[in-house]
């Protein structure tokens, strides 16, 4: 198996949920171990407590962990298409973590709830959940890449092909503790009427 460097103690350090929210940043360098059945059911619960407009939680999960990091590793390569020069990488993606949280989408037809704020629910409880990682001491990153968008990646992971895969939540214990990036300026980005 893929691994990085050694594991970081996990630090109970004592921050208001402000602070919390302020100083977010994704984990890249993740090994194991993964989260416990008991704090996976944490980081799913926090996905389900998302802004949700008429509750038709139009999110679905796919937790990928162990051997099945080697099918996810198997459905990328025999789906890369023109990507063929980078088969070796593409092989290893899988691997950056010890635990992988697909989450796609899975539409309702709604009068009120158009399919873009669906899409963006969904988004949210990727959100929710790196967050939730976290808060209970792990590491997590949020991936794209052409992969999510490929019809053959879909289609292996059960996802039809009316809905999207939201992303690739990596999640696992922290190699390295990161500097925390600078704050961005919100000046250039908000208007506001007085």
């Amino acid at each position: 198996m893929y691994k990085l460097n050694k594991i970081i103690p996990k630090k109970s350090v004592s921050m208001t949920p402000i602070e919390f929210l302020l100083t977010r940043q994704s984990s890249p360098l993740l090994t194991s171990p993964a989260p416990s059945a008991n704090a996976l059911a944490q980081i799913l619960a926090a996905g389900m407590r998302v802004p949700d407009h008429a509750g038709l939680q139009p999110w679905h999960f796919t937790v990928i962990s162990k051997s099945g990091l080697q099918k996810l590793s198997d459905l990328f390569v025999n789906n890369s298409g023109k990507e063929v020069d980078n088969l070796e990488k593409i092989a290893k993606m899988p691997f950056r973590a010890p635990m992988i949280i697909v989450i796609s989408t899975q539409f309702s037809k709604h009068e009120k709830v158009p399919v873009q704020e669906q899409l963006i629910t969904a988004g949210c409880s990727a959100h929710a959940m790196q967050m939730a990682a976290a808060a209970l001491g792990f590491g997590a990153i949020w991936r794209t890449g052409s992969l999510a968008y490929n019809n053959g990646v879909k289609t292996g992971l059960g996802v039809s092909e009316d809905n999207e895969i939201i992303g690739f939540l990596y999640v696992g214990s922290r190699c390295k503790t990161l500097p925390i990036k600078p704050a961005k300026d919100y000046a250039r980005k908000v208007t506001f009427w007085n």
